[in-house]
């Protein structure tokens, strides 16, 4: 069958309004925020129902077409990118939130809920969503799903995986999983929604999600910390969670480099009068803001006089907060001023994050002493971020990512700590998995997928 025949086929079978052509598809569908060179897709699929996914899939599955799944367009891994000859599938129509149900604390939603939405319901309902990112008003919880998403929220939640109870799935052949079980027990036999859950769209469409929510906070505290070393960073988280446990909410580490970039990009205040090695954001959850403010100051009084913090601001109102945290919004303007910015997100041993950054940090200087890097991320799990100006290693931006990763190795980390590995990684996904686990993956992928046609090119 020809293209123009298939694409005939398809139009007829799900209707002009669901499936164009690609001459019809807007650019906006042809990449995402990674950078990659636009690819135009064959159609564009924006189904308005499962059964429109699954009649879409069969019709692909039975003509050999390839079917990339793209949410919100968010992703920086080039993931969501269609490829040559393939079928575009946005999520964007599949928009409802269908149910929240406060008393079991779940919540389910359309693949193609915008994460600030399903917030923002939580939050209307009494109820907190354990998951945050920047892209939040853009990205959609389906993607959100498909590359296992962290984010501010991680060290007291955990990453998506722990917020989804339930899926509804479907395969390349077409046929519907419906996996919205809501027990938290369901010990029989495989778990199949984990395989679903960071596979970026490689083994089938998530048109569905049961998520789990929290009960809301009384109170938050927000303290910005300043500390000599890495060890220190560590030594204060430590007095924080057996002070307040699972009750910290965030710490987010940023290096003085970071700071400098924010606060010159942002247009700031310098938070402290003198510049410091390294800055905590912290957020702990309690149920009143005076009784947390008092324990974090006998807490970061306790650090002090061990040496562990050099000096503290704990905001005393909600505005205050908000203006502390500004200072973390640097990475919305990378892309303005890195000329690119060559991106990391990679996770650690927690221990070795500081360690590591020095290593990067020595390897970039030698071979590039004008570069320009930046360090920051959410420590409390063991995700560091990196961020180069290309302009300042001569675009020599490959040789960065081999530099990088290859210290990722050394260190037993892993490449990718919540960006998936999409088109970018793909080179560099040994350095995190050995022979024996790509194959099993492998296998995986020809169980599910043996025409190969779920978002080819990716991961493997």
């Amino acid at each position: 069958m020809s293209q123009e025949q298939f694409l005939s086929e398809l139009i007829s079978t799900l209707g002009a309004d669901v499936a164009q052509a690609a001459a019809d598809v807007p650019e906006r569908y042809w990449t995402d925020w990674s950078g990659t060179p636009p690819q135009q897709p064959l159609a564009l699929v924006r189904p308005r129902s499962t059964e429109d996914v699954s009649a879409l899939l069969r019709l692909c599955s039975a003509h050999g077409v390839a079917v990339v799944p793209q949410g919100g367009l968010t992703g920086l891994a080039g993931a969501a990118v269609p490829t040559e000859g393939a079928v575009a599938v946005s999520l964007e129509r599949l928009n409802v939130i269908e149910d929240i149900n406060t008393r079991t604390g779940l919540m389910q939603v359309q693949a193609g809920v915008t994460l600030q939405n399903v917030q923002e319901a939580a939050v209307n309902a009494g109820m907190v969503f354990g998951v945050d990112l920047g892209a939040r008003g853009s990205c959609q919880i389906g993607g959100n799903v498909s590359t296992n998403a962290g984010g501010n929220g991680v060290l007291q939640h955990g990453m998506m995986r722990e917020q989804v109870l339930g899926l509804e799935v479907v395969l390349a052949d077409g046929s519907v999983l419906p996996m919205l079980r809501p027990m938290i027990k369901n010990n029989t036999g495989y778990d199949l929604k984990q395989f679903f859950i960071g596979a970026e769209g490689t083994l089938g469409i998530i048109t569905r999600v049961l998520l789990r929510l929290r009960p809301a906070p009384q109170a938050t505290a927000t303290t910005l910390v300043a500390m000599p070393d890495f060890d220190s960073a560590l030594a204060v988280l430590q007095r924080m969670q057996a002070r307040f446990g699972h009750s910290v909410a965030a710490y987010e580490l940023m290096w003085d480099s970071f700071v400098q970039a924010s606060l010159s990009w942002l247009k700031l205040s310098a938070p402290f009068a003198d510049r410091h090695p390294l800055l905590a954001l912290i957020n702990v959850d309690g149920k009143s803001e005076a009784q947390l403010q008092e324990d974090i100051g006998q807490v970061l009084e306790e650090a002090m006089e061990a040496g562990e913090v050099v000096d503290a601001i704990v905001a005393q109102s909600v505005a205050q907060a908000q203006t502390l945290w500004k200072l973390r919004e640097a990475p919305a303007e990378l892309n303005n001023n890195m000329h690119p910015a060559i991106n990391f997100d990679v996770s650690l041993p927690q221990a070795d994050i500081g360690r590591f950054a020095d290593a990067c940090e020595a390897a970039f200087s030698a071979r590039w002493p004008q570069k320009h890097a930046l360090y920051f991320g959410h420590v409390g799990d063991g995700n560091l971020h990196v961020s180069v100006d290309g302009a300042t290693v001569n675009g020599e931006c490959e040789a960065v990512e081999d530099e990088l990763y290859r210290l990722v190795g050394e260190f037993k980390g892993s490449v990718s700590a919540e960006h998936g590995i999409g088109l970018h990684k793909k080179p560099y996904l040994n350095h995190s998995r050995t022979p024996a686990e790509l194959a099993a993956m492998r296998a995986i992928k020809q169980a599910l997928d043996p025409l190969g046609l779920m978002n080819p090119g990716k991961v493997f």
